[in-house]
């Protein structure tokens, strides 16, 4: 890759991942790794993007992943063509091409190419998936009709995310001290169950301080909530999620930052 790089006069730098590795969970903190190492690296270069050759084969087995996982319709609509990440914008330019193209036209041109071992490595379920697919294609589950639905899914995402912004705007007060987000219980009440969902978790991360909350967590509390807001004028209710809390009392939703919690041990 060097030796290609300075054929065509590009700046080339080898980025290594030392330290320890986690016994479980290898591929997640490979890619973790991988990115951070390519964020600073940007970073370093004033660059604004960091582009990656994904591929339709890629973007099959991710939703497949995903699928196996129970993500929800953000999560089905898998990787997006570019998106936010470490202050940059991490670019997919490749989503909709085959793998099988993109190494035909490799090996037309001549450009040498690495492939990675862990790739065939059936210890971890993203090869194994990958083993599986002439099985899944023979039933009609082929990469090309993933890369539909996740197209579809991500069309729909994209829709619900417009009525979610919308209705925040509509209901939604913003106190700065401390941050709280307040909406009306009536309002939040009458909205679809996927939008009062996404309404929530966007409230819930804008103001907790234990990162993004688990969508499984944030629908067991939206459903408790719900259920507490059929007695309304007096439901009351009170939960905690990623660092927030969401309270219900006098008509109103309200979602503010929960106390930190204390540290333990020597000087706590």
């Amino acid at each position: 890759m060097k030796a290609f790089a300075a054929s065509l006069d590009v700046e080339h730098r080898t980025l290594k991942w030392t330290g320890a590795k986690p016994a479980k969970g290898l591929p997640a903190a490979a890619r973790d790794a991988r990115y951070d190492l390519l964020a600073k690296a940007a970073k370093a270069a004033k660059a604004t993007h960091i582009v990656t050759a994904h591929t339709s084969d890629d973007q099959a087995e991710t939703l497949l992943m995903r699928l196996a996982r129970g993500s929800g319709v953000a999560g089905l609509a898998a990787m997006a063509r570019q998106s936010p990440r470490d202050g940059l914008v991490l670019a997919r330019p490749l989503l909709e091409v085959a793998k099988a193209r993109l190494i035909a036209t490799l090996d037309k041109a001549r450009v040498g190419f690495i492939n990675d071992p862990t790739n065939h490595d059936l210890a971890f379920t993203r090869p194994r998936l990958r083993a599986l697919m002439p099985v899944l294609a023979a039933e009609g589950i082929d990469a090309r009709n993933l890369l539909r639905l996740s197209s579809r899914l991500a069309r729909a995402n994209a829709a619900l995310d417009a009525v979610a912004d919308y209705a925040m705007r509509a209901m939604v007060a913003i106190e700065q001290k401390p941050q709280r987000w307040t909406i009306e219980a009536r309002a939040y009440a009458s909205l679809p169950a996927e939008i009062r969902l996404r309404t929530l978790l966007r409230a819930i991360n804008a103001v907790g301080h234990e990162g993004p909350a688990e969508l499984g967590k944030a629908e067991t509390l939206a459903d408790t909530l719900d259920r507490a807001l059929l007695s309304l004028p007096a439901a009351r209710f009170k939960g905690h999620l990623a660092g927030a809390i969401v309270t219900l009392d006098r008509g109103s939703v309200s979602i503010g930052p929960a106390p930190r919690r204390r540290a333990h041990g020597r000087g706590a």
